[in-house]
């Protein structure tokens, strides 16, 4: 990316960043018009080294298109998404936000694939989920269990940059991250 953001660009991480959580949500039309616009001016290549890098790191899903419950966002819960493609590991973590998140959240863990015949996907296998705690004398606490995947599962990362993060998922949903750089990918990949 250049000095300069592209006003889409500017327009969509400013609604993304309104407090409280979720308030993006609003404005749905305007979100996606915007995300069109980014998508066709920013496209991500996954085939270049310098863009996968972009992808590790802790997101935080600040919108999404999906009616589910644990895809969308909310002013009382962090929708957090840890993404380490070089291990070929990540994680989604429901919580609360503030000091009550360390305490529990709802965690499912995937294997990671960079698909090398489609620039922009990203294969996911799920694994385990569950309860994750606190971290006591070094060990996280949890309860994970194995997940049976029945369907192959994967993300097109349509754009990505050191801030946002733009992805459609298998089932058609359309989601927008913002990068949370104060949380360590080790803090929520085990």
């Amino acid at each position: 990316m250049g000095k300069t953001s592209p006003p889409e660009r500017r327009e969509l991480l400013t609604l993304l960043r309104q407090q409280p959580r979720g308030r993006a949500n609003q404005e749905r039309e305007q979100v996606e018009t915007l995300i069109q616009a980014i998508e066709r001016n920013q496209p991500a290549d996954l085939s270049d080294p310098t863009t996968q890098e972009l992808l590790e790191g802790v997101w935080e899903l600040r919108w999404s298109s999906s009616k589910q419950p644990y895809l969308t966002v909310a002013p009382w819960l962090e929708n957090l998404q840890g993404l380490a493609p070089s291990q070929g590991k990540g994680v989604n973590l429901l919580r609360l936000p503030g000091p009550l998140g360390a305490v529990a959240g709802i965690a499912v863990e995937a294997e990671l694939a960079l698909d090398p015949d489609r620039a922009q996907r990203v294969q996911v296998r799920f694994r385990r989920g569950g309860w994750v705690g606190p971290s006591l004398g070094g060990r996280r606490l949890q309860w994970l269990q194995s997940v049976q995947q029945s369907f192959p599962a994967w993300l097109d990362i349509t754009v990505v940059d050191r801030e946002l993060r733009i992805c459609r998922g298998n089932a058609g949903t359309l989601f927008a991250l913002l990068r949370r750089p104060e949380l360590e990918i080790d803090q929520l990949i085990g």
